[in-house]
């Protein structure tokens, strides 16, 4: 496996998953060298690091990383400053839980939505479900700053790259999902997240 000497991260700059790792480094000041990976290209550097070729890819000295929520949880305990799990194990398992369902019940829905080889009438049910199920839980971000949550956590970096995307997902939230609108209003003028946006992002709004 090819050294590298520096934190580098290959990342797609327009996929919603290599933006949660970014937005993890940035939260948390860390210095990387990003490498751009568009998607279907992988350079050889890439290919000789992670048998997959896959995006993203934590490289730290000879460790290599390409599972996503592996990565933000090595980030976590490499870089425990600030916290981005709870302290406890109960609270931090319900954090983990909540991930595991942003997964499964929503970027499901954003990958079906965005993979235009998709039936058309396919994709257009998950975007009215991805709608629904937004709006149907936008009450929730009105008890606290965060997903259910005082602080910032892994959580949130999981759901905020998707909701950068909803225009380009071609989804309007309606009027009662307005906590839910106040909290992404809160997140994308975070100077972190602003600082983990690629150019390709920052024309999706």
């Amino acid at each position: 496996m090819a050294a590298v000497n520096r934190l580098t991260c290959f990342s797609d700059p327009a996929d919603h998953y290599s933006h949660r790792v970014r937005f993890v480094l940035a939260e948390k000041a860390v210095e990387v060298d990003v490498v751009d990976v568009p998607l279907g290209q992988c350079p050889s550097r890439l290919a000789e690091l992670n048998p997959y070729g896959s995006v993203p890819t934590l490289v730290d000295r000879d460790l290599c990383l390409y599972e996503t929520t592996v990565i933000l949880e090595y980030l976590e305990e490499r870089y425990p400053h600030p916290p981005l799990l709870p302290a406890y194990p109960v609270a931090r398992a319900n954090s983990r839980l909540l991930m595991h369902r942003i997964g499964r019940d929503w970027c499901v829905l954003v990958d079906r939505i965005l993979d235009t080889r998709q039936n058309a009438n396919l994709r257009a049910q998950a975007r009215k479900e991805l709608r629904e199920s937004l709006t149907g839980v936008s009450a929730l971000f009105a008890e606290k700053p965060f997903f259910l949550s005082d602080d910032m956590s892994l959580v949130d970096c999981c759901l905020i790259p998707i909701l950068w995307r909803l225009p380009i997902l071609e989804i309007e939230l309606p009027r009662p999902a307005k906590p839910l609108l106040d909290y992404m209003d809160r997140a994308f003028a975070r100077d972190s997240f602003i600082a983990s946006l690629s150019q390709v992002e920052r024309d999706m709004r």
